[in-house]
């Protein structure tokens, strides 16, 4: 009697070896050779079926991968997701951006875990010997398995005391790395007992792994663009502000994680004078940051030329912004600042008013309502004039401040007016005391730092 042959079925490896929990076919005693005609077609049965379980779990735990928007968020995942695979409770993943910088995270593994691994020679570790091994490109994973770490005799002491110490037996270890990709770093997966993971748990994780490897050079890639745009607009912003008589500064800005285009901008004018702006060009990413600073220049020119008229100086950089830039918008706020005299004032386009807080009062300053730079085609606004008293602070910002607290914007124009009107005394003193009072009010939770399309600029000035 021929053996039947087993069928081919879209999308599954025929060479994929059985599930582990697949039991052998039992033999009957009434078959001649101890086997039963149906016994091969339910164990064919249970065989799909298994397959086809992994790779739906397979599947869903790259869905769940390809959800992460950030490599911190991704190399959690991957190691969750290679627990669940390889049976393991606590893992690590040691990344190389490429700077000569590592980044270690871990799964059931604090900072002080994290660090007491760190101390093992790094010739000792699986994850060293996969990252300083030359890159394997035949495309076949490479993995380093250590079934009962405790009972090698050539274990190195350190590693032996610390694996003790945590309380690990075993460990299973495969590169982060492909031939696309190239090498992003290595994952090691930590046992409590001595223990493997079984064929079939290897060659899922093989194939999680290999997915997972170019997900996380992309969003590595995406992180480096965003570094580089943060730095690009920190360095266009003023490096330090400048000391004006009787005038105290403060400010604070928080890029989002593409670039932005917010701007703010301290000046010292003649005769003592300071000119204060704050502003945002439309769109992210290096275009728009190449554009803010290319307008916060232009603004510091017309402000030394013609500062005491806030109009003139939205006038010429409208015009200029029209010329040179006709695919963008821009909001500005200019404030001509006269310490001596705590006068102050100001013409906005498009922008939030500023928050004049003191010991008697907290209100918006009311600001004519105009269009933001760029559309019309001619923009004009009357100029507001503020005095302040002795103590005062103009308070500055961009709508970032408002949109990243998700409320709406009547909602969150009265959110910043409690969280100003709500500080202390000494606070109020204090312009980066109350600049950090107001972030920390509007944004809890470190939702300032958080990721967001969105761009924070605060500019805080007290007269004295």
């Amino acid at each position: 009697m021929n053996t039947p042959r087993p069928p081919k079925v879209a999308g599954i490896d025929p060479t994929v070896p059985a599930p582990s929990h697949t039991p052998e076919p039992p033999g009957p005693a009434n078959s001649p050779g101890g086997e039963s005609p149906a016994a091969p077609a339910e164990a064919l049965q249970d065989q799909l079926a298994g397959w086809v379980s992994d790779l739906t779990t397979l599947h869903d735990l790259t869905e769940d991968l390809a959800r992460t928007g950030t490599l911190d968020t991704a190399l959690h995942e991957v190691l969750r997701a290679g627990a669940l695979l390889v049976g393991a409770r606590r893992a690590l993943i040691v990344v190389e951006p490429g700077d000569g910088t590592e980044t270690t995270v871990g799964l059931g593994l604090g900072r002080a875990d994290l660090g007491h691994i760190e101390t093992v020679p790094r010739s000792a570790t699986s994850y060293g010997r996969l990252l300083d091994a030359p890159a394997d490109q035949s495309g076949t994973a490479r993995e380093i398995t250590h079934p009962d770490l405790l009972s090698e005799d050539d274990l190195d002491p350190r590693h032996r005391e610390v694996a003790a110490r945590l309380g690990y037996a075993a460990s299973y270890a495969l590169p982060l790395e492909s031939a696309e990709a190239g090498r992003v770093g290595a994952a090691v997966w930590l046992y409590d007992e001595p223990a493997e993971p079984s064929e079939r748990q290897r060659h899922l994780i093989g194939l999680y792994v290999r997915q997972a490897t170019e997900h996380l050079a992309r969003l590595r890639e995406l992180d480096h663009a965003r570094a580089t745009a943060a730095t690009l607009a920190e360095e266009l912003l003023p490096p330090r502000l400048p000391r004006v008589a009787s005038v105290q500064l403060a400010a604070r800005h928080r890029t989002c994680e593409r670039g932005g285009g917010d701007w703010y901008d301290a000046l010292p004018l003649p005769e003592g004078a300071l000119g204060l702006a704050v502003g945002s060009v439309t769109g992210s990413g290096p275009s728009a940051v190449a554009a803010m600073g290319r307008l916060r220049a232009s603004l510091r020119a017309y402000a030394v030329l013609e500062g005491e008229d806030p109009v003139a100086v939205l006038s010429d950089l409208e015009l200029l912004l029209r010329l040179t830039e006709p695919a963008r918008s821009a909001t500005a706020l200019f404030a001509f600042c006269e310490p001596a005299l705590r006068r102050i004032t100001l013409a906005g386009a498009g922008h939030s008013p500023p928050l004049l807080v003191g010991a008697e009062r907290t209100e918006f300053v009311e600001t004519s309502v105009s269009a933001p730079l760029g559309m019309l085609a001619c923009w004009e606004a009357p100029s507001v004039e503020v005095s302040t008293e002795p103590g005062e602070t103009l308070l500055l910002y961009t709508d970032g401040l408002l949109h990243r607290t998700g409320e709406p914007m009547d909602r969150a124009f009265a959110k910043l007016h409690a969280a100003a009107s709500g500080a202390a005394r000494a606070v109020r003193e204090d312009p980066e005391a109350l600049a950090d009072h107001v972030l920390r009010t509007m944004l809890p939770d470190g939702l300032d730092r958080a990721e967001s399309e969105e761009d924070v600029v605060l500019l805080a000035a007290r007269f004295a």
